[in-house]
């Protein structure tokens, strides 16, 4: 079995590569990356040096780079493709939405191109195509609940950020292939994940690398907006049973019932790590921020038997004790990341 995991530098894909090399060891696994900001060698460097693990730094855009993989012409036959590349940080999105619309939106395009190119079946047992292509895409394709109800597989698509909309393009291109060439397609929508080797610009790792320097811990409006939690590797156990399992065709959702306002994630992270709560700086609210996020993944429960293995006490607990563990990490990838700046929550007085 050879896989072509594209993103695997990033978050998620990283902590999936190694999943996937562990649990499988007879798996190949390919990694495709374009190496942007969110990218960092640094989260695979225990890996690189496995026999079954292949680095290809190169964009999902470039149609010649994917068509050479994917046809087999540089490594051999590739029996599925899991697409995690991604343009992912909302805030980013807001500032230049053409990049997150390109590599997400035509990036998929691609993909969906090659498999469907070069993944014919000539295996004689009946079906149209031999390679499986799995997308992982967000909750946030849903857009912002109430404060009650959860989103299922039928919640109708409401995008609220460029972001989140170019998602929500990409699955319906899924879709559309799956419907049209009877490609086997699977889509995954994913709740907020955490855990080791994020980001040092999204919010867990964000709040707790600020407040072990002692910087201001800045909190979007008043605090309260609600987000499903869910740890990486529960995640990537998801995916993995949605890539083996998963019908075709299908959507399956991914949550944890782990429901926490921001403001009350900040000052857990601040209590944890001995920080007093006057770091915490409200500032200016993100455009377009989505109130509350909620999953409801028993399709994926039911039908997949999935079920994760953290809850949140002790998955957050032991991602602030690993970041506090890998400073040399969180120091490197913090010095190529561009901070985003944000301002100051306006106060306002009475006379």
């Amino acid at each position: 079995m050879q896989l072509l995991v594209t993103g695997g530098l990033g978050f998620i894909g990283s902590n999936l590569v190694r999943y996937f090399l562990k649990k499988y060891p007879e798996y190949k696994i390919i990694n495709l990356d374009a190496m942007t900001y969110a990218a960092h060698p640094e989260n695979l460097s225990d890996v690189e040096n496995n026999l079954n693990y292949t680095f290809v730094q190169g964009s999902i855009t470039d149609k010649q780079l994917v068509d050479d993989i994917v046809s087999g012409k540089r490594f051999g036959k590739i029996d599925g493709i899991i697409n995690l590349a991604a343009e992912s940080h909302v805030d980013r999105s807001i500032t230049d939405p053409f990049v997150f619309v390109n590599t997400n939106v035509m990036g998929t395009q691609v993909l969906l191109d090659a498999a469907l190119n070069y993944g014919r079946s000539e295996s004689g047992t009946g079906a149209k195509y031999s390679i499986r292509y799995l997308q992982v895409s967000t909750d946030e394709v849903y857009g912002s609940l109430g404060p009650e109800g959860y989103f299922t597989e039928d919640t109708p698509l409401a995008a609220n950020s460029p972001y989140s909309a170019s998602k929500a393009g990409a699955d319906l291109l899924c879709r559309a292939y799956f419907h049209t060439f009877a490609l086997p397609v699977i889509i995954t929508r994913c709740s907020n994940n955490y855990g080791p080797y994020q980001n040092p610009e999204k919010l867990i790792p964000l709040f707790i690398n600020n407040a072990i320097n002692d910087k201001p811990v800045p909190v979007y409006g008043d605090g309260l907006n609600v987000r499903d939690w869910l740890h990486v590797e529960d995640h990537c156990q998801a995916i993995d049973l949605a890539y083996q399992r998963g019908k075709a065709g299908e959507v399956y959702n991914i949550g944890g019932h782990n429901e926490r306002k921001n403001i009350d994630i900040t000052k857990l992270i601040l209590k944890e790590l001995g920080k007093p709560e006057t770091l915490i700086n409200y500032v200016e609210d993100r455009l377009g921020h989505d109130r509350r996020y909620a999953i409801d993944p028993r399709k994926i429960t039911s039908e997949l038997g999935w079920k994760p293995k953290y809850n949140f006490e002790t998955g957050i607990r032991e991602t602030i004790k690993w970041y506090q563990e890998n400073q040399n990490w969180l120091k490197a990838v913090s010095a190529k990341s561009t901070p985003i700046k944000t301002t100051p929550k306006p106060t306002c007085s009475v006379k």
